[in-house]
């Protein structure tokens, strides 16, 4: 099989799933379904985690050595609280990828997409390397891109609800329409199948946190959603038979001894 790395802005990937560092029972369970899923970038939430204080306990201490931190600006509900959270991620950790999320809705956790479009536009011109957290809505796709945004990342359902894709046409006009970047779909995953079928539609990647750590084996969850990733874009890639309304014979007639 040939290489088929993933791409964001200046970096390389060879898995196709990045993960989340939140809601596991401890650091050790943390590290083990991280290395279980063999991803390579794995987000934080700058807000909600130690990563500065040396006399507390860190969550960097405890993951796998080489891991792409991916910040986050989770808990942020407008623009300016968003790149203020993104700049002190920067110093922090030393990185320029941020994953912007900016909520509109405490209950639904959805995006509020003028905001997020806002710090999209102020982090790019500061030099972040931006993955944005966006409805599955095409428009607002575009001019994420359009800002100068090295990724987009539509949800499949609303954070931590497990219901899988909900809307699969959205998804395939945004893969359709989005070329220059890859298209990851975060949020709302529930299990292996979800994963798959997302990546049989043909997006890049993969973002995920609460199927895993949520689940009641975090480590066996790790590993199918691994395979699943994989199974996913190797169908995409090899391309799926026609659908058809009548059975069509494997062994053709013609040539048959009478």
């Amino acid at each position: 099989m040939q290489p088929d790395p993933l791409v964001i802005g200046p970096y390389t990937f060879h898995s196709r799933l990045i993960v989340g560092s939140g809601k596991y029972r401890d650091f050790d369970e943390t590290r083990l379904a991280t290395e279980a899923s063999e991803a390579e970038m794995i987000t934080v939430a700058v807000r909600r985690v130690n990563v500065t204080d040396a006399s507390q306990p860190n969550l960097l201490d405890h993951l796998p050595k080489g891991m792409k931190i991916l910040p986050n600006t989770a808990g942020c509900y407008t623009a300016e609280e968003a790149v203020r959270t993104a700049r002190l991620a920067r110093e922090a950790l030393d990185t320029d990828l941020v994953k912007l999320e900016v909520i509109g809705d405490p209950q639904t956790l959805f995006p509020d997409n003028e905001q997020t479009l806002e710090a999209a536009r102020i982090l790019v011109k500061d030099g972040f390397t931006v993955l944005p957290y966006t409805l599955d809505d095409p428009i607002v796709c575009r001019k994420l891109v359009d800002a100068g945004c090295a990724a987009v990342m539509p949800l499949a359902a609303p954070i931590g609800s497990g219901l899988g894709i909900r809307n699969s046409t959205n998804l395939l006009i945004i893969r359709e329409t989005i070329r220059e970047v890859p298209v990851i779909v975060d949020a709302g995953v529930g299990t292996a199948s979800d994963a798959a079928r997302a990546m049989e539609l043909g997006v890049d990647g993969l973002l995920m946190n609460t199927a895993i750590a949520g689940a009641r084996d975090p480590i066996a969850m790790a590993t199918a959603m691994k395979l699943a990733v994989r199974a996913g874009r190797l169908a995409y890639l090899a391309g799926r038979i026609e659908k058809r309304l009548y059975a069509n014979a494997s062994s053709p007639l013609a040539g048959l001894i009478e």
